[in-house]
């Protein structure tokens, strides 16, 4: 018997193919995002092993797939698929936490093996490019570096 993926452990890789299945509670995907989002947080400060690559990935596609919901609600005639929200949210959030759109949309694009979402991808991640630079805010990977350094962290000689 197959388990059920858990919100707050592991890569999220079974929870993303959920979302992007549009097999997701609408009504839980906010509870796993903050849950994801906190322990994604925890997980980096006690040092385990996990990483922010696929967390970002996970949660991307949860506030896709949630605000593409929300749409399809709002909008009802208009056949909003809250998957294809999921995918662009996927690049979106990449694009906004590390500050890096080209990365995010190919990384995506190579995920998903097609180009149909490229325009959507291009403006969710332009303005998701928009928001960190408007507010000050440093890629994280720049800011984990610097406070690693700071500290003196090992890991610090491993963040690129």
């Amino acid at each position: 018997m197959r388990q059920r993926p858990r919100a707050g452990v592991g890569g999220g890789d079974e929870i993303t193919q959920r979302v992007l299945a549009g097999g997701a509670a609408l009504a839980l995907i906010p509870l796993a995002f903050l849950l994801r989002l906190a322990l994604g947080a925890v997980s980096y400060a006690a040092a385990t092993p996990g990483g922010l690559f696929a967390p970002m990935l996970v949660l991307g596609a949860q506030l896709g797939f949630f605000c593409g919901a929300l749409c399809r609600i709002a909008f009802p005639d208009l056949g909003i698929a809250p998957e294809a929200f999921a995918v662009v949210g996927m690049a979106a959030f990449f694009t906004g936490v590390v500050q890096a759109p080209v990365t995010g949309i190919v990384l995506v694009i190579e995920m998903t093996a097609g180009f149909t979402m490229l325009l959507p991808m291009l403006a969710a991640c332009f303005a998701a490019i928009l928001v960190p630079n408007l507010l000050g805010s440093a890629p994280i990977y720049d800011s984990l570096r610097q406070r690693a350094t700071r500290t003196g962290d090992a890991r610090a000689k491993n963040i690129h």
